[in-house]
């Protein structure tokens, strides 16, 4: 259990800002099997850009519907004119607390409000599962997705040990 001295709520709130770059037709959709390939591809691209494949990876991104979906998490999947551009998992650790893991948007479509959909999205779906919690395990050298975290009310805590090396920081936020 984290340890955590102040409430912080997440936010499913928060405001897209408006630029020209935002996607207009983004379609935030449940993960079906026929995601898989794009699910594994999506974060092998930004995993493999700043570290290196871990076990725990392999295990979440081989077998999603086993590893996640079959114990209790959810995965959304972000669609541009149908294609996939984004996702983002929940892990279900116990009944009131969930991981927010696996957030990833195409290279193609970052800095366009589709990461903060996606976790607005899964924000609102955990609330909705009844979950007390979110958790968050990252690295530092991702300024873009610490930003977008913190936008979305996450605030950095100690938490248990990672199963992840590149793990340097880890993030919660108390849903209410």
């Amino acid at each position: 259990m984290a340890e955590h001295s102040e409430t912080h709520e997440c936010s499913d709130q928060a405001p897209i800002p408006s630029s020209s770059k935002q996607i207009a037709d983004i379609q935030i959709v449940e993960y079906e099997a026929k995601y898989q390939t794009s699910f594994k591809k999506l974060n092998e691209e930004w995993i493999t850009q700043w570290f290196k494949m871990e076990e725990a990876d392999h295990l979440s991104l081989n077998s999603p519907q086993a590893y996640i979906c079959d114990n209790g998490g959810h995965i959304l999947i972000a669609l541009c004119n149908g294609e996939p551009v984004g996702t983002c998992a929940l892990i279900k650790i116990n009944s009131e607390t969930y991981e927010l893991a696996k957030m990833s948007v195409s290279t193609q479509c970052r800095g366009q409000g589709v990461g903060l959909r996606l976790g607005q999205e899964m924000i609102a779906k955990a609330k909705k599962l009844g979950a007390k919690r979110l958790y968050l395990e990252s690295n530092t050298i991702l300024t873009s997705a610490i930003n977008l975290y913190h936008k979305l009310g996450f605030k950095e805590v100690k938490g248990a040990l990672s199963p992840y090396e590149r793990c340097n920081i880890q993030m919660e936020c108390i849903l209410e």
